[in-house]
């Protein structure tokens, strides 16, 4: 697969919910920088995490865009994160169902058809915003 069908996989088995399918896309010594947070490495580290962002958060990303380098080693995709809040996460506000609607983007690095580093940045202020009003 090219960097951007990697991608694209990647963020179809998101939206779909099949973490099977997601986290087999990611190479065992994944890089994962959270928005605003701490890097964490590994594979089995990233399945941890999205168990519990599944559990506080059901999200479908929308208007994906996705770019690449001309050697397939790095890609970028910019996208819009449509969610609703289902669980309060730490030292979150209260979750209630509230919606939200949120630009988002990532960065990453890729060997060997997999996702070797993925780099999330949205507005955090933005989201608690919309979920904290």
């Amino acid at each position: 697969m090219s960097a951007i069908e990697t991608i694209r996989a990647y963020y179809d088995a998101f939206n779909r919910q099949d973490m099977d399918a997601f986290i087999a896309l990611l190479t065992d010594d994944v890089v994962h920088d959270i928005n605003q947070g701490e890097r964490q490495v590994g594979k089995q580290v990233f399945a941890t995490f999205m168990q519990h962002m599944n559990r506080c958060y059901k999200e479908n990303l929308t208007d994906m865009v996705i770019m690449a380098s001309e050697d397939g080693k790095r890609a970028s995709a910019e996208f819009v994160v449509n969610g609703e809040y289902l669980a309060t996460d730490e030292g979150l506000p209260e979750a209630n169902g509230q919606t939200y609607v949120l630009p988002a983007g990532a960065f990453f690095e890729l060997k060997d058809g997999k996702v070797a580093r993925v780099t999330n940045y949205y507005n955090l202020n933005d989201w608690i915003a919309q979920v904290g009003a």
